[in-house]
C-alpha cells in the first residue's frame, strides 16, 4: 500500500506540474476557493476540512484530514472584453472582445498523511491564480499588434500540522511558487525615456514566456469551540518573487511581480447534524504590491513603467465574504452552494491599463456534489458562475494618448470534478 500510495504521489506531483497553465481570475486574479468541494461552498474551508486540498486554504487542516488523496480538474471559460470611446485616435474607438484564447485547464491534487502523535502531513499542487487577455483586434492605443497578457501561477505546498489538543490545530505550509507571463500588443510602450515611459524599452512586449519563483509561508488555526461550531484563521506572507527578466520595462522594480500577503477568518456550524455552514472573509493585500497597486497617472509621466516607482495597474486591496452550505442528503451523496462576494479592485480612472487584466467580477453563485461510490471513492462536480460586471471609466485615458475613457467588463463559468479516497 506504501509503494502504490508513494507512486500516486509522484504521477500527480509530475502530471500537475506538466498540464498546460492556466490563468485564474476571480477574487482579483485569486480563484474563489481551493479544491472542488470548498469551491461548491463559494470556496468557503477556513473552518471545515473536507477533503485534502484543505490544507491549501487553512494549513491547520492537514491534522483533521486523515490519509487522503485527491484529484481535480477545473475547466474554466472567462468572458473579457472592453470598450474605448471619445478617443481621436484613428481606428481606437470601439469594442474589443478579449476571449481569443476562451477556456482554461486548472489541475489540483492532495496528499494527506497522519504521522502519530497528533501529527500530519499534507502536500497540494494547485493553480491558484493567473490573468489571461488576447484581444480579437489591435487597439491602435497601444500599439501595431493584438493586445493581451497570460500570467498564471502553480504552487506546490507541503503542509506539517498538530494538535494542540481534541479540539484545535495548527499547521505551517510553505508555498513553493512558479509563475510565468507573456504580454503582447504593448509597442506603444516600449520607447526609451525621454520620448517614451519605458526605463527598459527592450523589455516591454512581443518577448518568450519568462518565468519567476519564490516562496511564502502560510499559517493556520482551526478550534472546534463547541459541538456544533468550529472556527479558523490564516494569514499567509507575501511572496518574494524573483523578477520577470524579459519584462523588466513593463513591471516596477525592474519586472518584479511579488504575491500580496493574505489573512482569513472562518466559521463552521453545523445547523443540524446534516446541514454545514461556513462563512469565510479573507483580505486580499494588493496594495503591497508596486507593480500592482502603483496608480497608472502619474507615475507613468514621472517614473515611467518599468522604473521602482514605475506606473501599475492601481488595483487596491479586496476584501471577499465567501458563504457556503453542504447537506448530507443521504449516506452517499452530499449537496452544496455558496455565494462569493469581493468588491472590485479596479477603480474607474484605471480602467486604461487594466484592459490587460480586467479582474472586476464581484458575484459569484456556486454548486457542488459528492457521491460515494461503492469501492468507497469520492466523486465530486462543481459549478460556478461569476456575473458579469462592468467598469466604465473615468478620466482614464491619459491626456498624452488622446484622452477618452475605457470601459472594461468580465463573466465567468467554470466546472470542476474531482475523484478522491481514504487511504
Amino acid at each position: 500500500m506504501k509503494g502504490i500510495t508513494k507512486k500516486l504521489l509522484t504521477a500527480a506531483a509530475t502530471a500537475a506540474l506538466f498540464t498546460p497553465m492556466a490563468a485564474m481570475a476571480t477574487n482579483g486574479y485569486f480563484g474563489h476557493g481551493i479544491g472542488m468541494k470548498s469551491m461548491g461552498m463559494g470556496g468557503a474551508g477556513i473552518a471545515m476540512a473536507q477533503d485534502a486540498l484543505a490544507s491549501a486554504t487553512n494549513p491547520a487542516a492537514a491534522a483533521l484530514t486523515g490519509n487522503r488523496i485527491d484529484f481535480g480538474l477545473n475547466i474554466f471559460n472567462p468572458e473579457r472584453s472592453m470598450k474605448i470611446s471619445g478617443s481621436p485616435a484613428p481606428g481606437a474607438n470601439g469594442d474589443y472582445s478579449g476571449d481569443q484564447r476562451p477556456m482554461f485547464l486548472i489541475p489540483e491534487f492532495g496528499y494527506n498523511r497522519d504521522l502519530g502523535n497528533d501529527m500530519a502531513f499534507g502536500l497540494t499542487v494547485v493553480g491558484r491564480g493567473g490573468m489571461n487577455t488576447s484581444y480579437n483586434k489591435v487597439n491602435p492605443l497601444f500599439g501595431s499588434t493584438k493586445a493581451g497578457i497570460d500570467l498564471a501561477q502553480l504552487y506546490i505546498s507541503p503542509t506539517f500540522a498538530m494538535k494542540l489538543n481534541k479540539d484545535h490545530s495548527v499547521g505551517v505550509t510553505l508555498n513553493a511558487i512558479y509563475q510565468r507571463f507573456k504580454a503582447e500588443g504593448l509597442e506603444n510602450f516600449a520607447v526609451a525615456p525621454p520620448a517614451g515611459p519605458s526605463a527598459d524599452p527592450a523589455n516591454v512586449t512581443g518577448g518568450d514566456y519568462s518565468s519567476s519563483t519564490g516562496f511564502s509561508l502560510g499559517l493556520g488555526w482551526s478550534g472546534k469551540v463547541s459541538p456544533t461550531l468550529t472556527l479558523g484563521a490564516t494569514y499567509t506572507t507575501k511572496a518574494d518573487m524573483s523578477e520577470f527578466d524579459d519584462y523588466a520595462g513593463l513591471f516596477a522594480e525592474q519586472g518584479n511581480f511579488d504575491i500580496p500577503a493574505t489573512a482569513g477568518v472562518g466559521i463552521a456550524f453545523e445547523a443540524t447534524p446534516t446541514t454545514t455552514v461556513a462563512l469565510d472573509v479573507t483580505k486580499i493585500y494588493y496594495s503591497g504590491v508596486d507593480s500592482i497597486a502603483n496608480p497608472l497617472l502619474p507615475n507613468l509621466f514621472t517614473d515611467g513603467i518599468g522604473s521602482d516607482n514605475g506606473a501599475g495597474f492601481g488595483w487596491e486591496d479586496m476584501t471577499v465574504f465567501k458563504l457556503g452550505v453542504s447537506w448530507q442528503m443521504d449516506k452517499d451523496l452530499v449537496l452544496r452552494a455558496g455565494y462569493n462576494h469581493g468588491e472590485n479592485p479596479i477603480p474607474s480612472s484605471e480602467t486604461f491599463f487594466n484592459i490587460l487584466a480586467p479582474g472586476v467580477v464581484e458575484d459569484h453563485i456556486t454548486l457542488g456534489a459528492t457521491k460515494t461510490l461503492a469501492n468507497g471513492g469520492e466523486l465530486t462536480f462543481m459549478f460556478m458562475h461569476a456575473y458579469e460586471k462592468e467598469v466604465k471609466g473615468s478620466g482614464s485615458i491619459p491626456a498624452a494618448f488622446g484622452g477618452g475613457e475605457v470601459d472594461i467588463k468580465m463573466s465567468q463559468n467554470a466546472v470542476g470534478i474531482a475523484y478522491g479516497w481514504d487511504m
